[in-house]
């Protein structure tokens, strides 16, 4: 079987490279605030909506609007042209218990 090999180059203005964009902008600012924050967000740009989705744990209170808006001018775009959608929650306890401490140190190990 033959191997083929393919490469893709996107610009700033990309969805995907958007939305890489956002989400590395709201993780930074989180952790500006809180080192020891736990942060898994997505990122979906369709049209004129931005959706940033997902659970954080932390002690700040994240700004998540202003993180985005503040990725859309980076990139060149008005953010007053788009629509915000936060759709974040703490996250849950059952993968608290998975990162905060070890299996190995609950089960005494």
């Amino acid at each position: 079987m033959p191997i083929v090999r393919t490469a893709e180059a996107t610009c700033v203005g990309h969805p995907d490279k958007l939305c890489d964009l956002i989400a590395d902008r709201v993780l930074d600012d989180i952790l500006w605030e809180d080192k020891c924050a736990r942060v898994a967000v997505e990122v979906l740009a369709a049209g004129r909506v931005i959706t940033v989705a997902g659970e954080i744990t932390s002690t700040c209170l994240p700004t998540i609007r202003e993180s985005v808006r503040a990725a859309l001018v980076k990139a060149g775009y008005e953010p007053m042209l788009f629509r915000i959608r936060v759709r974040v929650r703490r996250q849950s306890p059952d993968i608290s218990a998975g990162v905060t401490t070890s299996l190995e140190a609950r089960a005494g190990g």
